[in-house]
């Protein structure tokens, strides 16, 4: 009988074999050779999963993906609002080696979405992600009455998200000036200040 091969399977310990490289090594150790050697393949055995960088760093994105859903999934989002959100956001930042390496695969993602389309698709399923988080939580604040009364919430949600980019991309460029206790800071400071956000408005 021909030998059955679970694709499946075998994506998922290419995936396990490209973490570990990433997160030994960092993103650009990522190619198909390094993987191949870290899980034991030929490449080209591996070239018949993923032909090039690309494709693994897309998979790798695609696994960041799957993994932060399950995480959200099971953890127990109870709690005050207001701590609740903080922890919920800080998810998306690089405030440890895994998050820091799933960052990096984000930003190699950014800088070749203009000429891959499916580097473009994977980075946009995952904006789209952080984007449905951030509108959940600049909701649940605003219904805990932590958000200024006035303020316009399209608006706050827009700039809550930019910031965890902005802080993100900041964070992989310097990380001597932005490690995670200034990361932390900086965006406690933010929400915080949504309290205040629109109450100029609200006055008027």
């Amino acid at each position: 009988m021909p030998k059955i091969v679970d694709h499946e399977a075998r994506r998922a310990e290419l995936a396990e074999a490209m973490w570990r490289v990433v997160y030994r090594d960092g993103v650009a150790a990522a190619t198909v050779r390094t993987i191949a050697a870290e899980a034991g393949w030929s490449p080209s055995a591996l070239r018949h999963y993923f032909a090039t960088q690309a494709d693994l760093l897309i998979f790798a994105m695609e696994h960041v993906i799957a993994k932060v859903t399950e995480r959200f999934a099971a953890e127990s989002w109870t709690g005050p609002p207001r701590e609740t959100v903080q922890r919920v956001l800080e998810e998306f930042l690089p405030l440890d080696r895994q998050r820091r390496r799933a960052a990096e695969v984000w930003l190699w993602l950014t800088l070749h979405a203009q000429v891959d389309p499916a580097a473009q698709a994977r980075l946009s399923e995952a904006d789209d992600g952080v984007r449905r988080v951030v509108d959940i939580a600049v909701d649940a604040l605003a219904a805990a009455g932590l958000v200024a009364r006035g303020a316009d919430l399209g608006v706050e949600k827009a700039r809550l998200h930019a910031l965890l980019d902005g802080l993100t991309l900041h964070a992989l460029v310097r990380a001597e000036l932005m490690p995670p206790r200034r990361l932390r800071l900086l965006l406690t400071g933010h929400l915080d200040s949504l309290r205040s956000t629109g109450a100029d408005d609200a006055t008027q």
